[in-house]
């Protein structure tokens, strides 16, 4: 673990003190907290922090609610429970890549995607030929990276919440019922509660995930249209302006932002350890 995680951090931290720019070897030099400062200052640099911090948001929040509401929907008994489960979880066992893939060019296409052809479909039941054809990745970029990570987010969600469903005394369900509350009243004072803590630790290690997404974005907009988050700018910045130094520091910042996120996920699981051990 030394060898996999602390001795390439160190190195890395090493580097981001550094003046270090393949193109132009020979003005390598030691250059303090230079390059932390430009990752603060840089008018581009703050465009993707403030990017990460929206995709995490909005894919986290988004999926939460949704991981919520189908748990509480999977949580019931019907037929063909188990069949709803495992094809709500598929989404979660794809390659991100292909995830991505697939919402670039099976949903979203301009030409051949099925959400136009959808929109086709719909408009030709009304008699109307003109169904508008939005090129969704360039006219919603964001919005499209957000939406394939929503779908293969959410069952990840599901399934934590779920666990936290299943944990739930059923006595306590009852109890309340028989002294006259309602769904509403059960679920606002009994159920929520109790989920308090998986709704915290999806949301945190979604976060983490989050963060430090670069499939999708790499995949669906290759960092264009303002949808450059963090990481890829590191790429970006690492790989097209070889600019090692700088590529360091901002590598540094988004391993420190996921140390704390990761830091309250710690606890959460603790808390829920305790929790099950009383």
């Amino acid at each position: 673990m030394i060898v996999l995680t602390q001795v390439p951090f160190v190195a890395t931290l090493v580097i981001s003190l550094m003046r270090w720019n393949a193109l132009y070897p020979e003005d390598r030099a030691f250059a303090g907290l230079d390059n932390f400062r430009l990752v603060v200052q840089n008018a581009a640099l703050r465009s993707s922090v403030a990017t990460t911090l929206i995709l995490t948001l909005v894919v986290v929040g988004v999926s939460l609610v949704l991981g919520l509401i189908l748990a509480l929907l999977l949580n019931r008994r019907f037929a063909g429970r188990g069949m709803v489960r495992t094809m709500l979880i598929a989404p979660f066992l794809l390659v991100p890549v292909a995830s991505a893939l697939i919402w670039k060019h099976v949903l979203l296409n301009t030409s051949y995607g099925l959400i136009n052809g959808v929109l086709n479909w719909v408009w030709s039941l009304f008699g109307s030929s003109a169904a508008p054809q939005p090129a969704w990745v360039s006219e919603y970029p964001l919005i499209s990276i957000e939406a394939g990570l929503i779908w293969q987010w959410t069952p990840f969600m599901m399934l934590i919440i779920l666990a936290g469903l299943q944990s739930l005394p059923p006595d306590t369900v009852e109890a309340a019922h028989i002294d006259g509350a309602g769904g509403v009243d059960v679920f606002r004072y009994i159920t929520f509660p109790h989920l308090r803590r998986y709704l915290e630790l999806g949301a945190l290690l979604g976060g983490i995930y989050i963060v430090q997404n670069f499939d999708a974005v790499f995949t669906i907009t290759q960092g264009g249209l303002g949808t450059s988050n963090l990481p890829y700018t590191i790429y970006r910045t690492f790989f097209q302006a070889q600019d090692y130094g700088l590529a360091s520091a901002m590598g540094v910042v988004v391993v420190v932002g996921t140390i704390v996120i990761a830091t309250f996920a710690l606890r959460v699981v603790s808390s829920l350890f305790r929790e099950g051990t009383r």
